[in-house]
């Protein structure tokens, strides 16, 4: 069952919080021409992303949005609402794929899935987490899936043992 939180917050997560084939669903952002010129001026100014007549030339056939724009949208839906993990989303590496091009009016909703867990062995404060995120539009078609190992902290921190005698 996934923990739905299209509208705020819930309370932040540590790593003893978590558990494999946990599911997350984020709010929706909707994007539109406007949005997609804007990141592509500033960030990727690529013809298929700023010119919609230029870009039916295009193996897209149309305007689309960058990439790294949907990375950029994946991001914020997975802050605001869709991964609430204490201290915030701070990433250790992951792996990114685009299978289908984000277009105009685009709704974007992110669902993730904890695939792994490992507590650190060198820093009792924290542990890794394995997070699949699918970005999917209204269709339900995913326009991004991100594999991210992400640094999560523990709740406490586990006690080193029997203090030694003197």
């Amino acid at each position: 069952m996934a923990n739905r939180n299209p509208g705020g917050r819930t309370a932040p997560l540590y790593l003893e919080d978590l558990r494999v084939g946990q599911r997350f669903v984020s709010g929706t952002h909707r994007l539109d021409e406007e949005q997609i010129r804007a990141f592509a001026e500033q960030f990727d100014p690529q013809s298929f992303h700023l010119d919609a007549e230029a870009a039916k030339a295009t193996l897209f056939e149309g305007l689309v949005a960058s990439g790294w724009h949907t990375a950029a949208i994946t991001m914020r839906l997975l802050v605001e609402s869709g991964l609430p993990i204490a201290g915030g989303l701070i990433g250790a590496s992951g792996e990114i794929t685009w299978p289908n091009p984000t277009r105009p009016g685009d709704v974007l909703q992110v669902e993730s899935e904890v695939l792994e867990l490992r507590p650190s062995r060198s820093r009792p404060d924290r542990g890794i987490a394995t997070v699949r995120s699918e970005t999917r539009n209204q269709r339900g078609d995913a326009v991004q899936v991100l594999v991210a190992r992400l640094v999560v902290p523990r709740s406490a921190q586990p006690s080193p043992g029997p203090a030694p005698s003197r």
